[in-house]
């Protein structure tokens, strides 16, 4: 017997209704008012994609692994990519795709500025450097500190990743084992500007403050 993994394996537990739902995401765009219309998990534990689809929830890991598990099936490669903070701060994940050589993100956030990207960045870093000025804690501090090198969750397809909840601690202990890239110096850090109260604000409409990172 055929043993079905990654995008198989997924298509084979999805309801008629579930499939539907599926095969109306046909853009990166899509894929993000998708996401766009969950609620915000304040939970601390992963969801796999098919989780999220049945439950409407997620957090930013979680909605960039549905998000990867879509681009996928646009014929993307299943890429993901860590934001690094300080410790101020919780972290960031982007699902990546790149259209005429030029990189995009669809992203869960509880953040107004931390979600999808046009695919006009020439560079990772470029990518990376956009969610610099919304990416700070309720405080006001700007707490970007660099990133990682992306991850291809096809590797984790042995383990179903789409479709179990088990295998996403062994992502995330993969994303803390891989290269990181620092976008900052020690000085850049020490004259660091906290965010203005309006823009402040603004980043937080909609919040769920269950979700909020406790400074």
């Amino acid at each position: 017997m055929k043993v079905l993994r990654g995008v198989e394996a997924f298509d084979a537990i999805l309801t008629p209704a579930e499939r539907g739902v599926i095969a109306a995401l046909t853009t990166p765009r899509l894929i993000q008012d998708f996401l766009d219309g969950l609620v915000y998990s304040p939970d601390l534990f992963y969801r796999c994609p098919l989780r999220v689809l049945r439950e409407r929830t997620a957090h930013c890991f979680d909605g960039a692994l549905f998000a990867a598990s879509l681009l996928r099936r646009l014929g993307y490669p299943p890429l993901i990519l860590e934001i690094i903070p300080n410790d101020a701060d919780d972290d960031h994940l982007l699902a990546l795709f790149k259209r005429n050589g030029h990189w995009g993100a669809v992203a869960q956030s509880n953040f107004v500025g931390l979600r999808f990207r046009e695919p006009v960045f020439r560079t990772l870093r470029e990518l990376v450097m956009s969610y610099f000025e919304p990416y700070y804690n309720v405080a006001g501090a700007r707490t970007m500190r660099g990133y990682t090198v992306p991850l291809n969750l096809k590797a984790f397809d042995r383990v179903n990743w789409m479709i179990a909840d088990a295998p996403l601690d062994d992502v995330a202990d993969r994303l803390d084992a891989i290269r990181h890239v620092s976008v900052l110096t020690e000085a850049m850090i020490a004259e660091l500007s906290p965010v203005d109260e309006r823009s402040r604000r603004a980043g937080l409409e909609g919040v769920n403050e269950a979700g909020l990172f406790k400074v």
